[in-house]
């Protein structure tokens, strides 16, 4: 009997740990959702038990550009370097709690994403108020 219950504690450990996926950690080329093309590399990482994400380079050639419409600590700071994702944490198969930038105009988004394609795909949402009340980006893991 001590077998099978053994077994069964072995087999439900294995399972949870294949049915958590891969997490978003690492370095993610994110993609402009209205024209599909890429914009910067964004480097997810943990501290303290939550995610957040540092923009490591812009693929627009916008070496020196400040975050001039930033309305809190980040104004007129360099945008790469630039924390903009904050304070996400897991929830099931997703992350939430927390908000993202989009440095272009200055805005706070609250923020939710979740990793798709086996670990190759990232979609993250930026919304007001409600999750209906926003818009998706899809970004691509950089190995």
């Amino acid at each position: 009997m001590t077998g099978y219950v053994s077994f069964a504690l072995a087999l439900l450990i294995v399972g949870r740990a294949f049915a958590a996926g891969p997490a978003p950690v690492g370095v993610w080329k994110t993609m402009d959702d209205k024209t599909g093309t890429p914009k910067a590399l964004v480097r997810i990482f943990e501290r303290n038990g939550e995610l957040f994400g540092k923009v490591e380079a812009s693929l627009e050639g916008h070496k020196g550009k400040i975050c001039d419409l930033c309305k809190d600590e980040r104004k007129n700071q360099p945008m790469i370097g630039m924390e903009i994702i904050r304070h996400m944490k897991k929830s099931g198969d997703e992350y939430i709690g927390g908000d993202i930038l989009d440095p272009e105009t200055g805005k706070v988004y609250r923020c939710k994403f979740q990793v798709e394609a086996g670990g190759k795909k990232l979609d993250v949402r930026g919304f007001l108020g409600f999750s209906l009340l926003g818009r998706t980006q899809t970004w691509i893991r950089q190995d």
